[in-house]
């Protein structure tokens, strides 16, 4: 597992929990992401990715809703859901890591912590999701602000 892989793990992990546990505090966050990660240069980018879809959550449902036939957010399993979000939030506001390596590495935590229909599910939703953006980055549906 390389050592981004290990911090989208605990990232997944933390949201997790908040799923389960929203009041955690960010002190109890910054601990867990350090006593899990054991390397310290990894805890930007893990809490990065935390901070990231706490912040951008209502959008982030909002898509992966559009992306998933058939299918609503909270009838998923909670670690569906949250690798989802997870990779959502990379192929929607991390434009430097190419999408096909947010949706594999979504994919290989559906599979080690999901279900065995996991992986399939959390492909074809987030190639859905990966579908809809243009050319320019932005999202089919959204309008272009210039």
């Amino acid at each position: 597992m390389t050592k981004r892989s290990r911090a989208r793990e605990v990232a997944l992990q933390l949201l997790f929990q908040r799923d389960h546990n929203p009041n955690v505090s960010r002190g109890a966050v910054a601990d867990f992401a350090r006593a899990r990660l054991g390397h310290p240069p990894l805890e930007p980018f893990c809490l990065g990715l935390y901070d990231g879809v706490v912040a951008h959550l209502d959008e982030i449902d909002r898509r992966l809703g559009a992306a998933a036939e058939n299918w609503r957010l909270p009838r998923m399993a909670a670690v569906d859901r949250n690798v989802l979000r997870l990779g959502a939030y990379e192929l929607l506001f991390v434009p430097d890591t190419p999408a096909g390596v947010v949706i594999d590495e979504a994919i290989e935590l559906a599979r080690r912590y999901g279900s065995k229909d996991s992986p399939g599910f959390v492909n074809g939703v987030l190639d859905r999701l990966r579908q809809t953006k243009d050319e320019g980055g932005r999202m089919k549906d959204e309008k272009s602000s210039v």
